[in-house]
């Protein structure tokens, strides 16, 4: 198939870009390089892709890959509405994945706008592009924080998601809102994934993973929130991945034959870990104990997320389930290998 990346020099578009590129289907990706973290790694990701990129401010010039035939990209911003239907028009995709995203939860309280732009106005430019080109199935990405402080525990897909805590939250929650009013109006298929703190090789350097390893390593504490009283499901990148995978290959067709155009997943490791035992298994990698700055919970967080995942396993007989202590030694691996260290 045809498929739009957006995102795609980003931690999930970069690793689902590449498994697509693989399976053999056509990709372009598309992605703004913001310099909301280091630009060097959005970079070095498409490198890895056989991308070496020149851009400057304003080029959106689409480069094609001298790794895989089947891969194209351009520097395109999803919030911009006039590149994005001459692209739409010029290259008839069959699937749109949408994981382009202003990312974080903390940044949205200091930076609202960034939000709103990429999340909100984005998101619309890519329902509209969908609808207008035929386009059989736009996967996007949600996000687990739409739970806010559910109680109710694992969150399941079918939970009350009217109270969400963060603006990055917000948008998601509206990400999903917008998906099903243009399935119901335009009979485009829709799904959103709420994906649960993902992390592996080529990770945000904003995500704990990143920032604990980088700490230890260079001999510095470690800021540890709600003093330790945290859980979290931890997803590694590839579990991620197959999910989109299976929804991408073996949904399309079948939307359009049922008439369920609109639907929404989580994609989990469907177990709750304890930051402190996350912490642990890194120091365990490293060989080296880390020195921990005991903090207060920060606004916007919330103390615990573990994913039901029945709905996934009924529909595509698919669990994510990498050990953490296998996923934390890939990511430390990386880390070293990318860092000279």
């Amino acid at each position: 198939m045809k498929i739009l990346v957006t995102g795609a020099a980003g931690f999930i578009g970069y690793h689902t870009t590449k498994a697509l590129l693989k399976r053999g289907h056509v990709v372009v990706g598309i992605d703004n390089l913001n310099d909301y973290y280091d630009v060097n790694l959005k970079i070095s990701r498409l490198r890895e892709l056989g991308i070496t990129p020149e851009f400057d401010n304003d080029s959106s010039t689409m480069v094609v890959s001298n790794v895989y035939s089947n891969f194209k990209f351009a520097k395109i911003d999803v919030a911009h509405r006039s590149e994005l239907p001459s692209l739409f028009n010029e290259e008839k995709f069959e699937i749109v994945c949408n994981l382009a995203a202003q990312a974080g939860v903390r940044y949205s309280l200091e930076n609202p706008e960034a939000y709103i732009d990429s999340n909100i106005v984005g998101f619309l430019n890519i329902l509209e592009c969908c609808r207008n080109n035929d386009v059989k199935h736009l996967v996007y990405a949600s996000s687990s924080s739409v739970y806010g402080m559910n109680k109710d525990i694992p969150f399941k897909t079918t939970d009350n998601v009217d109270h969400p805590i963060s603006l990055y939250a917000a948008t998601k929650k509206s990400n999903e809102l917008m998906a099903h009013t243009y399935s119901h109006l335009y009979d485009l298929p829709t799904t959103g994934l709420r994906f649960f703190t993902v992390y592996g090789p080529w990770g945000r350097p904003d995500m704990a993973m990143f920032l604990f390893t980088k700490a230890i390593i260079e001999g510095k504490a470690i800021k540890v929130f709600n003093h330790g009283n945290m859980e979290r499901d931890f997803t590694y990148i590839d579990d991620i991945v197959t999910g989109i995978i299976h929804i991408i290959e073996e949904e399309t067709d079948n939307r359009h034959q049922t008439g369920d155009l609109y639907k929404v997943y989580n994609i989990g490791n469907s177990k709750s870990v304890k930051l402190m035992d996350f912490i642990e298994a890194i120091e365990k990698e490293l060989g080296t104990k880390a020195e921990k700055e005991m903090l207060p919970m920060q606004d916007g967080d919330v103390p615990k997320t573990w994913a039901d995942v029945e709905d996934l396993i009924r529909d595509f007989n698919y669990r994510p389930n990498t050990p953490i202590m296998e996923g934390v030694a890939n990511f430390i691996n990386w880390y070293k290998k990318y860092y000279g260290i």
